[in-house]
């Protein structure tokens, strides 16, 4: 099987969702030492609707995506590993927590 580098777990949220998505980033800081990325309040490249990225190394796998799944206070979650090929990994080995999205994967299609 192949090994990923590590898993990106997207937080979505509507504008009138942001204050639970900011405290739901809080949460995940007080509770992991894991890489945050910026809370976007708007579509950011392949997200739909607002989103903030988690990344979790893979040692952090197994004790975090099941707290994810407690804690999510009913945010939905984009869940995908990191293995080098993006379009793949927005597709095919891509989870979700909550309901599911349409992508815009056309920045990953083969040109």
């Amino acid at each position: 099987m192949e090994k990923f580098k590590n898993y990106h777990a997207h937080i979505y949220f509507t504008p009138d969702q942001l204050e639970r998505a900011e405290s739901l980033v809080n949460k995940i800081k007080e509770n992991f030492d894991l890489e945050i990325g910026r809370v976007w309040n708007k579509p950011v490249g392949p997200h739909p609707v607002g989103s903030c990225q988690i990344t979790v190394p893979n040692e952090a796998f197994a004790q975090f995506i099941p707290w994810l799944m407690r804690e999510r206070e009913g945010l939905d979650i984009f869940l995908h590993p990191n293995s080098g090929d993006d379009l793949a990994d927005h597709t095919r080995y891509a989870a979700w927590l909550g309901k599911s999205y349409a992508l815009n994967i056309g920045m990953f299609e083969e040109k």
